[in-house]
Order: C-alpha cells, then sequence, then structure tokens
C-alpha cells in the first residue's frame, strides 16, 4: 500500500472514533434526560394524589384542607424510574423529592424536588 491509502485508512479511523465517542455522550446525555423527565412526571403524578387528599374531607378519608396524614403510597415510593420521599410536611405545604436511578456524574443521581401547595406545585432539579 502507498503512504496514501494508510493515511486514509488512519484518517477513517480517527473519524470513526470520534464519532462514536460523541454519539456515546450524546446518548448518555439524552438517557439522563429523559430520567429527569420521568422522575418529574412521577413527582407530579405524586402531587396530584397529595392534593386530592388535601381537598378531600377527613369523612371521606382525606386530610380535610391539610396535608398532614399524607403519605406516598408504598407502591409508589419506588418504580423503575427512581425513589420518593416526603422531605418536609406541613398543613399547607409538601415537599417531595425524587431520586432517579440513572446517574449523571460519578455516583449522583438525577434529583428532581417539588414543593406542593393546595392549587399548585413547583418543581426545582437538583441534579
Amino acid at each position: 500500500m502507498g503512504q496514501q491509502q494508510l493515511l486514509l485508512i488512519v484518517l477513517g479511523v480517527i473519524v470513526v472514533g470520534i464519532a462514536i465517542f460523541v454519539g456515546i455522550n450524546l446518548f448518555q446525555a439524552n438517557a439522563a434526560e429523559a430520567k429527569r423527565n420521568n422522575v418529574i412526571n412521577e413527582l407530579v403524578n405524586l402531587a396530584a394524589h397529595a392534593q386530592q387528599y388535601y381537598q378531600k374531607p377527613a369523612a371521606l378519608g382525606g386530610g380535610n384542607r391539610t396535608f398532614i396524614g399524607w403519605y406516598i403510597p408504598h407502591e409508589l415510593r419506588t418504580t423503575a424510574n427512581g425513589s420518593y420521599k416526603i422531605l418536609n410536611r406541613a398543613a399547607q405545604e409538601i415537599t417531595l423529592i425524587g431520586t432517579g436511578n440513572e446517574v449523571v456524574t460519578g455516583t449522583d443521581s438525577v434529583k428532581v424536588q417539588l414543593v406542593v401547595s393546595p392549587t399548585e406545585y413547583l418543581a426545582q432539579v437538583i441534579n
């Protein structure tokens, strides 16, 4: 083989290596973002459960205008996307935190906090 052919082969191998590296990084970034969105969706579902409990009268098994007494249902504490727990609970506000099982950097997992009030909720991405 001539020098030019060897140079083209080496150049081709380098280009393919760079393309594979970029593709893997894009896939990992997309996987973390998808997992973060799934954790947010499940937290919003839990927020709806909490708001429903807040609005229900005590006679029907609700909180009678308070979040005190609401808990995350056992089957929703850990899902395929992550685990969820109550960080703070007050009569008019409850803070939920979701930790995904997708590792973002090193040992840091996807983590989202959701503050739930009687009529709205606010999501904050921690990691």
